[in-house]
């Protein structure tokens, strides 16, 4: 595409905004070089890369990508055969690692990136070169003690001769007989020998190698004959030094040329995806959205914003062109937004066509065009045109020499800066030829022949800006379909131009020309009115909306509150029925030690125990708060009543009238319980004894609480419950066996950590109904049952 056009549309300036966000050198670079294509599949393809880089970006909350040098000329070099320096050896080795960070971050498992996993699996790593760089190659000046075996043994050696020849002349500047002759007591470095400051003087009185003198001459820097052995053997080691490290350098230029193609290729896959996630961090920082793509010319944006404008300040505009109408004629005041929107829809084409996201509504569409046309001016601004009535002809006349249907061409003030009866013709004739093209037009005017011209053909559509007379400024709201009303005389009015001038200039106009501006002005006074309705509405849409979510939250609110109700009940009910059969056992325990004297039967017993802990069995999950109902109300209590007892839902005996709390006595089987009258109700009828039971009395006595009989069973199964629970249901279940004259018993308590079958083991021993007991053997359950005879 045509750079003179990208540029009036100040799409360098998005490129600029698109570099910064960029993380390499390259990557920035291919930023700054960024063009639109024209190829509707290739177009797809790069709106699709940024939508999965957004994706990667909103998923991990991080750039993926590492910023990384161009190593471009070091790789060159390695290839013709140089050796490379540290610093260009650290940069390559960074560049690896870049590539190591990115590709581990990018070919994953995830299923909605295909074509960024493609592109990172193309991307080639040497992760032995490179930690054998870094672990060798300090900085940029200082290589690694551990580069080589060589290079450790040479600057050990060197450590030692150094340490020599500064014990030698600290022993040499100390000594009193020669402190004399020193300028100072230090040791210093010339040429590369250690010397000491020796007073010009007594030059003669340390005998050694003079290397440097002061700028006065007074002082020299002698090396003293002692030492120069030692210094030479120094200077030995240095050279070896420098050499090896030379030879460690070519070594590792030597491991990179071979891989250089594959360097360069993984760098140029890197700095793509490096532009790739800058288009996503753009669209993140714009509030961008993918558009929808087309090839037929239909353009429909929701909402769309000039990316360059303060977001705060901006007016979103809804626009469509290419289906009803190809050619939009935008009218309206100056300074009302007409040029804003002409960029607005050039500008955000080109971004969609160079794989940026646009800053529009969800739903907004693009189609992909081989070329964008834009006659607006070098300098011309977003406030004012500048060009003359030449300077635009000379780009139309361009313009129409290499415009296709499937261009989008964008005309500002079309036909001005000539005589308006001539520029307007010339604009018609213009919009005429590229109607009969069926090229996507939008152009901006002041000539109300347009404006007429847009009424009275197919094909073409008015639009204008809005302007607020009141005010004088502009509301830069984009109507389509009605003509915009140039406002001069209300302008003028309201800016103090004396009244009787402005009637002078309106009887100059023709009546048609007064018909028709009353016309536009009667249609833009009723397409406020309805705006205004419209967002009435909306408003009260949203207002209905919120009422029904915060209805909607208070209901899950109350819904909440009633689950805790619930459940604090149940625990509470819970809580009554186990402390009532903590006391029915205390009661049974105590009833046995006196059984011969005790009214009650053995087997009675057993059933109320049983039934008191298959009510909890059955309570627990499902249990409610329980109150009587109207017909089940007590009106009266007396003493020998039989009633239910609703918190354990049986029947009971009253013993004592209610007091004045409302507080009497009742009797459950060989249990007396304390209880409100509140909890009592209408008795239940009794259910008439299964006559095969062992268990059924003939005739129950008065005072008995009627159960349901239980089935003898040879199992227990113990499995999920607590030690306790499962030694209280064993207790119940051996003592109910017993009764049935049942001698061989199967307590399945599993295997787990053997904590419960300990419990058994040692409940048992306890038991004396029990005669002995083993674990099971293979068919048995193993160690999973124990097998119980009783005696």
């Amino acid at each position: 595409m045509n750079p003179k056009y990208r540029r009036v549309l100040e799409f360098d300036k998005i490129l600029t905004k698109l570099g910064e966000l960029a993380v390499s050198e390259t990557g920035k670079a291919l930023c700054s070089e960024l063009e639109p294509s024209n190829d509707f599949e290739e177009v797809k393809t790069l709106q699709a890369q940024t939508d999965e880089a957004l994706s990667v970006v909103t998923y991990t909350g991080s750039n993926p990508m590492s910023d990384f040098k161009d190593i471009r000329q070091y790789l060159k070099l390695a290839q013709v055969g140089s050796v490379l320096t540290m610093k260009a050896l650290l940069e390559i080795a960074g560049v690896l690692c870049a590539c190591r960070s990115v590709r581990r971050a990018l070919v994953t498992d995830r299923e909605d990136t295909p074509l960024l996993t493609e592109m990172a699996s193309g991307i080639v790593t040497n992760r032995m070169l490179e930690e054998d760089i870094t672990a060798a190659i300090i900085s940029e000046d200082e290589m690694s003690d551990h580069a080589s075996p060589e290079l450790n043994d040479i600057r050990r050696n060197m450590r030692k001769v150094n340490d020599r020849v500064r014990d030698k002349l600290n022993s040499f500047i100390h000594s009193p007989s020669l402190q004399k002759y020193l300028m100072d007591s230090i040791i210093t470095v010339r040429n590369g020998r250690y010397v000491i400051p020796v007073k010009a003087e007594y030059r003669q009185y340390v005998p050694g190698l003079v290397h440097d003198q002061s700028g006065t001459g007074s002082t020299l820097f002698i090396e003293p004959l002692s030492v120069v052995e030692a210094g030479n053997e120094l200077k030995e080691l240095q050279l070896k030094e420098r050499k090896e490290m030379e030879r460690i350098l070519a070594e590792f230029s030597a491991r990179v040329a071979p891989d250089a193609e594959m360097i360069l290729n993984s760098m140029d896959i890197m700095s793509r995806l490096d532009l790739i996630f800058a288009k996503a961090f753009l669209a993140r920082e714009m509030k961008a959205v993918p558009p929808k793509l087309n090839d037929k010319g239909v353009i429909r944006l929701l909402r769309a914003r000039h990316p360059l404008i303060d977001p705060d300040k901006v007016v979103p505009s809804d626009l469509w062109l290419g289906q009803e109408f190809t050619t939009l004629v935008i009218t309206g005041p100056n300074t009302g937004g007409k040029t804003v929107t002409l960029k607005t829809v050039g500008l955000l084409t080109l971004m969609a066509q160079s794989g940026l996201q646009i800053p529009a509504a969800y739903g907004s569409e693009l189609s992909v065009f081989d070329e964008v046309f834009a006659d607006i001016g070098d300098e011309q601004s977003i406030e004012q045109s500048l060009s003359t009535f030449s300077s635009h002809m000379t780009n139309i006349v361009a313009i129409l020499r290499d415009v296709t249907p499937s261009s989008l061409v964008l005309f500002d003030e079309l036909g001005a800066g000539t005589d308006p009866t001539e520029g307007a013709a010339l604009a018609m004739s213009i919009l005429e030829m590229l109607l009969t093209m069926k090229v996507d037009t939008l152009a901006t005017t002041h000539y109300s022949e347009l404006k007429a011209y847009a009424l009275s053909t197919k094909g073409v559509e008015n639009a204008s800006v809005e302007f607020d007379v009141e005010t004088l400024r502009p509301t830069y709201r984009l109507s389509i379909g009605i003509p915009g009303k140039s406002n001069a005389f209300e302008i003028s009015r309201k800016l103090g131009l004396r009244e009787d001038i402005i009637q002078s200039a309106s009887k100059r106009l023709s009546q048609d020309q007064i018909r028709f501006e009353d016309v536009i002005a009667n249609a833009e006074y009723h397409r406020q009115i309805a705006e205004k309705e419209r967002k009435l509405a909306e408003e009260a849409h949203i207002e209905t909306q919120r009422i029904r979510n915060e209805a909607e939250k208070e209901r899950v609110k109350l819904e909440s509150q009633r689950e805790d109700m619930l459940k604090k009940a149940k625990e509470e009910a819970k809580r009554i029925l186990v402390k009532a059969q903590s006391e029915s056992e205390r009661i049974i325990t105590e009833l046995k030690k006196t059984k011969n004297n005790a009214a009650v039967k053995e087997h009675e017993l057993h059933r109320l125990r049983a039934d008191l802990q298959g009510g909890i069995d059955e309570l627990s999950p499902h249990i409610t708060p329980v109150s009587a109902s109207e017909e089940q109300k007590l009106k009266s209590l007396s003493a020998g009543d039989k009633v239910l007892l609703l918190t354990l839902g049986t029947n009971v005996i009253v013993l004592t009238a209610p007091d004045a709390r409302g507080e009497l006595t009742v009797q459950a089987g060989a249990m007396k319980l304390k209880v409100n009258k509140n909890d009592l109700a209408a008795a239940k009828p009794e259910p008439k004894p299964d006559a095969k039971s062992r268990y059924a009395p003939k005739k129950p006595p008065a005072s008995s609480v009627s159960v349901s009989t239980r089935r003898a069973e040879t199992e227990c199964d113990l499995r999920g419950m607590t030690v306790e629970e499962a030694l209280m249901h064993m207790e119940m279940f051996i003592d109910g066996a017993r009764l049935n004259g049942i001698k061989n018993l199967s307590i399945i308590h599993g295997k787990g950590t053997g904590a419960l079958r300990s419990a058994v083991h040692n409940d048992l021993k306890r038991i004396s109904d029990v005669d002995s007991f083993r674990l099971g053997k293979y068919g048995e359950g193993e160690d999973g049952v124990t097998i119980v005879t009783l005696k």
